[in-house]
């Protein structure tokens, strides 16, 4: 399928592929040049991204992701990591016959996008880096130990009203509450060679308040070879208006969406 024939398809939102025996569920939104989305844990894509999507459409061709155990898409009995949700979106990337796409990841989904970056160099062009951990110590020095301890009961409502709307497994909700705070408690640090050998040009984005430390921010910003910062007011969410974001009607997202563009644009 040719890039042509992907923004004819501009229409289409919800489908599934089948990569690496995972059922991935994807949207497809806009036309232009590729923009894949991804999405943090606990998170599916209107969570996230209902209030910049419809923006970022307006240029790309978006395609927004669901990862394994997240959203739309179930979970399956084989590892949960980084790598895999990388490899996942390759995989994706290939059946949709798209060469290279730029890749914004949020949270969870920086990581992601970074572990593509890392394994599938070719299949990326610019990263968009929001909110995004390489190293344990970029969140607060409390934070493992709460993972260790929290329960389904104490994850934010709206995320967990945002899974039920679009996935109705009973067990489904816990399943990817437990994979997320299993994969954070054991998170290991992706090594600074690593990241050095990224060439892609990347802008990191973190809010001043958020719960990625910015001093991290700053470190991977300086870390990759070819990157931009930006630090914006606010915590976790707040800058892309997801849906925990604590000012729901703030002009921030749409400085973002622009930031954004101008950055994919040059």
């Amino acid at each position: 399928m040719t890039s042509n024939a992907l923004q004819a398809q501009q229409n289409t939102v919800g489908r599934y592929a089948i990569v690496n025996g995972l059922k991935l569920y994807y949207e497809l939104h806009g036309t232009g040049k590729p923009l894949v989305l991804l999405h943090g844990g606990g998170s599916t894509i209107e969570s996230n991204f209902a209030r910049v999507l419809p923006a970022l459409a307006r240029t790309h061709q978006v395609i927004a992701i669901e990862l394994q155990a997240h959203g739309h898409t179930a979970d399956i009995d084989r590892s949960f990591s980084f790598e895999q949700d990388a490899d996942d979106v390759s995989a994706l990337l290939q059946h949709l016959h798209i060469e290279k796409a730029d890749i914004l990841g949020f949270s969870n989904g920086g990581t992601t996008a970074l572990q593509v970056a890392i394994r599938h160099p070719k299949q990326v062009n610019k990263l968009v880096l929001a909110s995004t951990l390489y190293k344990r110590d970029g969140m607060p020095t409390d934070f493992f130990e709460f993972m260790q301890q929290t329960t389904l009961e104490q994850m934010p409502a709206p995320l967990k009203e945002a899974y039920r709307k679009v996935n109705a497994d009973p067990q489904g909700l816990q399943k990817m509450f437990t994979r997320d705070a299993t994969r954070m408690i054991h998170f290991q640090d992706i090594s600074d060679d690593l990241i050095k050998a990224i060439q892609a040009p990347a802008l990191v984005i973190n809010g001043d308040t958020d719960v990625i430390r910015v001093e991290h921010a700053l470190l991977l910003s300086r870390t990759l070879p070819h990157a931009e910062l930006a630090i914006l007011p606010g915590g976790h969410s707040d800058y892309i208006g997801e849906i925990c974001a604590a000012e729901k009607n703030s002009k921030l997202p749409d400085f973002v969406v622009m930031m954004i563009d101008t950055f994919l644009a040059k």
